[in-house]
């Protein structure tokens, strides 16, 4: 940290607090904007083959958002139910922004279900209507829907099952986001021992996040941002903040211990120094780990990164600015800490850990090695209208047509062929589709430009579903006269998943190069951040087995209060890498710092002195960190609480990964490890040996 800050921010505490103040205050009015410009986001990056299909088939024969109404009680052939649906038909008709009805009684189309009590409508809208118009007509056209004489009428689509997700996003984030401020409140305030000092980690949080919704709205402005992107961003806001916060208040409290006479713009210039100095990093490395999101190119990946950067850097400087200052004017209102209490957890194990560092780091793998064998069954799909809740009726409508009617709506990979549907090789390659394993169906449309043929081919099973991506391979492998594109769900899964796979290797490059670098200058060791990194890893290893256990299995499916679909949402397991791996170097940059300063306070290089520094380390800033872990865990469960399982699969991912990391890897892994490599923690390229290292005084 810059010489002088701790006191330049001490001698203007109160202009830097009403700074924060104002920036606040901005965004408690302007920022909440933020959710009325959000939208949805596609899920394929530019360029993507089933992207370039699908540009295509809208230039071609461009097609509207769909309403699918399931009309349901009684049975089909009622007089009065046929008169009132085909009324109804014909006025939906008549509104503006309509382009096509089907039912079962005015069309040829008869959709009928299976028990005869109930039938299916589908209303095509027309295609260019913006995002406004087109929810503008959906409700006209369900307000309709609803005045067809039957006992139950259920409707959905994508469209409003798409503005379902939305709102479901923003009453879930109001719900979380209070009950995590109100139980991380509470905890602080037990745990710091006072009120003021258990809300002052609050007021930065709610510094940090208030300023980030303000600039999220300006940034959505500027790219599309979603609902679920601020959703997880302002809890993470939340998390960083207090982890930051609690950081520089326990260094405050062991430097006012140290040293009671010493000035306390000294004192805040002291912290700064060295928990600033931690906090810095931290938020670095928080940081690069989203920036690996920008390399897979995905638009909502790369939403979710600008916006979590920006909470880092507004977290990290609420933690460095705005908190020194609310110390320097409170700090009478800051308890010394308990010195009554016993050994904490962390010391309790790092001990037992250092007197049995092989079985204990060997155990410690193979647990946790264990827990991450379900990822070897992982099956990953696109969120759909099965991620919401049970009670919406988009979900509803949508069960209701997959399970009663023999002859579902189902989206269909759509084959583009460059070339006209009379040439010969053309049919003889549409009868090919036909004979191809998982095909049920094969139809040609009509009413195309001349030297272009397109097909519907309908997959057995479902539209995305394991059989349909094999399909999708099967098409595009196929011998044909000309260019040939495919569009549809398991199209664009299956090059979503190649997109991840190919571009892995970029965002790990990026993650561990920047962490890596970032501990180096931290610790100044090339075995330490190499050991971390791999810690980091088994962690989320083991993170991503329990996810799978839990959304793709369904244990605990009832306490948590949810239905699994079969699936991890695609982009689970990259949100969690980078938020769970930027977590862990949070945790593991407090402890370092710590340990780091106590081995260069020694003079003794040798085993036990290396086993000194660790345990001292840990015993110094164990508290925090156990302290961190208890708020950001209660933070992350806020997201647990919401409806939407892909949001839940976060709340759960991130909980379980500080569990993991604070005990099993921080408590045990880190110092067994230390213990068994002793001195050459500290080895770097250029050092005859870790002994012949240069010692730096702190203090």
């Amino acid at each position: 940290m810059p010489a002088g800050l701790g006191r330049f921010i001490h001698a203007r505490r109160r202009i830097v607090i009403v700074v924060w103040l104002v920036v606040a205050l901005a965004g408690a009015v302007f920022g909440g904007s933020v959710y009325d410009r959000t939208q949805s986001i596609d899920s394929l990056p530019a360029g993507a083959p089933a992207a370039v299909a699908q540009d295509r088939l809208d230039a071609l024969s461009p097609e509207g958002e769909r309403v699918v109404a399931v009309i349901s009680g009684r049975d089909v052939g009622a007089i009065a139910l046929v008169d009132s649906v085909s009324r109804i038909a014909f006025e939906i008709r008549e509104i503006p922004g309509v382009a096509e009805v089907e039912d079962s009684y005015t069309t040829g189309a008869r959709q009928i279900a299976t028990d005869n009590q109930g039938s299916l409508i589908t209303v095509e809208l027309k295609p260019g209507l913006s995002d406004d118009e087109a929810l503008r007509v959906a409700d006209q056209v369900s307000a309709a829907l609803r005045r067809i004489d039957a006992p139950e009428i259920l409707i959905g689509g994508g469209l409003l099952a798409e503005r379902e997700f939305g709102d479901q996003a923003v009453r879930d984030a109001a719900v979380g986001e209070s009950v995590a401020l109100v139980c991380v409140g509470i905890l602080l305030i037990v745990l710091l021992g006072g009120l003021v000092a258990g809300l002052l980690p609050l007021g930065a949080a709610v510094g940090a996040v208030t300023a980030t919704l303000l600039t999220l709205t300006g940034l959505a402005r500027l790219m599309p941002v979603s609902e679920y992107t601020v959703n997880v961003v302002t809890l993470l806001g939340i998390g960083l903040a207090v982890d930051y916060s609690l950081l520089m208040i326990a260094r405050f409290q062991e430097e006012r211990a140290a040293d009671p006479r010493a000035p306390m713009a000294e004192l805040v210039e002291r912290t700064v120094v060295t928990a600033g100095r931690a906090v810095l990093v931290s938020g670095s490395a928080v940081a690069a780990a989203l920036a690996g999101l920008f390399a897979f190119g995905d638009p909502m990946l790369s939403a979710m990164a600008m916006g979590g950067a920006l909470v880092v850097v507004l977290a990290t400087a609420a933690g460095t600015t705005l908190v020194p200052a609310l110390i320097a004017v409170a700090h009478r209102r800051i308890p010394a800490r308990s010195r009554t209490r016993g050994p904490g957890l962390l010391v309790r194990l790092a001990g037992l850990a250092q007197r049995r560092p092989g079985p204990v780091a060997l155990a410690v793998v193979a647990g946790l090695l264990v827990l991450s064998a379900p990822l070897l069954f992982v099956e990953f799909a696109n969120s759909d209208v099965r991620v919401l809740p049970r009670s919406s009726e988009a979900r509803q409508a949508y069960e209701a047509a997959q399970e009663r009617f023999t002859d579902p709506p189902k989206q269909p990979l759509t084959v583009v062929v460059e070339a006209g549907p009379d040439r010969p090789e053309v049919k003889q390659l549409f009868d090919t589709m036909e004979k191809l394993p998982g095909v049920d169906g094969v139809y040609v449309r009509s009413g195309l430009p001349a030297g272009v043929s397109v097909a519907d081919v309908v997959p057995t099973g479902a539209s995305d579903g394991r059989q349909a991506q094999q399909l999708v391979a099967g098409l595009r492998a196929l011998d044909a006269p000309a260019p040939v594109l495919v569009a549809g769900p398991a199209a664009e899964l299956t090059d979503a998943k190649r997109s991840v796979a190919d571009r892995l290797p970029v965002a790990l490059a990026i993650i561990v190069v920047a962490t890596g670098a970032l501990l180096f200058a931290l610790t100044r060791s090339v075995v330490v951040p190499v050991k971390a990194i791999v810690m980091n890893l088994l962690t989320l290893l083991a993170t991503m087995g329990v996810l799978v256990a839990v959304f793709q299995w369904g244990w605990g499916a009832g306490v948590l209060g949810f239905e699994p679909w079969g699936a991890l949402d695609l982009t689970t397991p990259l949100l969690l890498f980078v938020f769970a791996f930027g977590l862990s170097m949070d945790y593991e940059v407090f402890l370092l710092a710590r340990i780091r300063e106590e081995w260069d306070r020694r003079t003794a290089t040798d085993a036990a002195a290396n086993d000194r520094a660790v345990l001292a380390g840990i015993t110094a800033a164990g508290p925090v960190v156990t302290t961190a872990a208890l708020a950001i865990g209660i933070v992350f469960l806020g997201f647990v609480l919401g409806e939407l399982v892909a949001v839940k699969e976060i709340g759960v991912g991130m909980t379980v990964a500080v569990l993991l990391d604070v005990t099993v890897v921080r408590g045990l892994l880190l110092p067994s490890t230390m213990s068994l490599l002793g001195r050459w923690n500290w080895w770097r390229p250029g050092l005859a040996s870790a002994a012949s290292e240069p010692r730096v005084p702190v203090g």
